[in-house]
């Protein structure tokens, strides 16, 4: 919702209507640039912050994932081992 600009009355009365009509306009104009660039700059880092942070999960999950196998291998490993020996007494 843009906020428009609005002078004081003795404003008016010093400078004119026209005039005072043309700056209100101009820093209406202003304001609405700033406010898009500000809205494409945070669209922007944004998009870098969500790229980061997905590849972040990314190598936390591969990271998980080669724990996990190496936790799973050091318990299946010795219990097959433990069956093989308990199979032959």
């Amino acid at each position: 919702m843009p906020v428009t600009a609005k002078l004081s009355r003795k404003f008016y009365e010093t400078f004119g209507d026209d005039l005072t009509n043309e700056l209100v306009d101009l820093l209406n104009q202003v304001d609405m640039t700033y406010r898009s660039e500000l809205r494409e700059m945070n669209e922007l880092n944004y998009a870098r912050f969500e790229a980061r942070l997905d590849q972040r999960i990314a190598e936390v999950r591969a990271e998980l994932l080669k724990w996990m196998f190496l936790f799973w291998a050091g318990t299946v490993i010795p219990l097959a081992g433990l069956m093989v020996a308990l199979n032959q007494l």
